[in-house]
């Protein structure tokens, strides 16, 4: 479970507890789908991969789903470029 803390950090990245993301492992060439858990101490960011192991992966190795192209295939961005843009909040 997330803190309202750990929520309000990953939302200053454009990212939300349970969003899927795509990283690569250093001694792995592909790309691997994970689930964002939380933003590390550290500034790494914690996720979970497919098999349930927690990984801290730099923020510089993540990439995101851009929002605005749900296609087909999904198109990935790195999470610098989501980051970057300014962040709308939605209203209730």
């Amino acid at each position: 479970m997330t803190t309202a803390a750990e929520r309000s950090a990953l939302e200053a990245l454009g990212l939300q507890p349970g969003e899927q993301v795509r990283f690569r492992r250093a001694d792995r060439a592909r790309w691997q789908l994970g689930t964002v858990q939380c933003l590390e101490r550290d500034g790494s960011l914690r996720v979970t991969d497919a098999d349930g192991g927690a990984r801290a992966v730099p923020l510089a190795g993540i990439e995101v789903q851009d929002r605005a192209g749900r296609a087909r295939s999904p198109r990935w961005e790195p999470l610098a470029e989501r980051s970057s843009r300014a962040v709308q909040l939605t209203l209730m």
